[in-house]
């Protein structure tokens, strides 16, 4: 049908995520921070491992990696690593393609192929174009083999999702955590924080946050589309 998006390939996508510690030479206490994110990455592990192909680990100074067999929770897991690593600033790349050599789900350090060279090529766009005045400010964008239109259309979202997060503010910030730590539940997150609940529909009208995810949502409903139009 005219105006829908239809993805057919010829091979099964794999989704390879690659982060990185911005400027982490300047961070203080950096075995801290790597604890901490070591703690979170497992924790993302341990939650996602049915979607899972090889678990996400440090594997480089501050870079990590993960390697997924879907695209539907790949927004999912950055944005959970992204908000528990406050105020820690990460770079994220997402390469959409196939996977050259044997996947080992314990030991993702040696893997290689498309997917990896695209989520790689993001990292690298991303630490040059923040040197550049007029480049478009964003810490997160994907490249799929073959679809450039696809890549182009998810990574305006993700600027657009950019520029909604860097006004949040404190409170704001805490409102979103709290909301989500409470599975959505507004009267519990105003609990948790001893706020009333009024206080958390407002922070959260506010900052955004409902179109934010909506964004998201859409984000990973395109990702996962390629999946599914390779198993049909």
């Amino acid at each position: 049908m005219r105006g829908d998006i239809v993805i057919t390939c010829e091979y099964k996508p794999y989704f390879a995520i690659i982060g990185d510690i911005i400027n982490s030479k300047k961070i203080q206490d950096r075995d801290l921070i790597q604890q901490k994110l070591t703690m979170i990455l497992n924790k993302v592990n341990e939650t996602y491992v049915q979607k899972i192909s090889s678990k996400f680990m440090i594997t480089l100074g501050d870079e990590f990696q993960g390697l997924m067999s879907s695209g539907e929770c790949v927004v999912e897991i950055i944005d959970i690593i992204e908000r528990e690593m406050y105020p820690i600033e990460l770079r994220f790349g997402i390469g959409v393609g196939s996977v050259s050599t044997p996947i080992d789900y314990n030991l993702p350090i040696g893997a290689d192929g498309p997917a990896y060279y695209n989520a790689r090529k993001v990292i690298e766009h991303h630490k040059i174009s923040k040197t550049k005045k007029m480049e478009i400010r964003t810490n997160i964008g994907v490249k799929i083999d073959s679809y450039s239109y696809l890549s182009d259309l998810i990574n305006s979202i993700f600027s657009l999702n950019t520029i909604v997060k860097l006004r949040w503010k404190q409170r704001q910030r805490e409102a979103i955590n709290a909301y989500i730590s409470c599975n959505g539940n507004q009267n519990s997150a105003a609990s948790l924080l001893g706020v009333n609940q009024s206080n958390i529909q407002r922070a959260l009208k506010a900052s955004g946050y409902y179109e934010y995810q909506q964004a998201n949502k859409s984000i990973a409903n395109i990702l996962s589309t390629i999946k599914e139009n390779v198993d049909a």
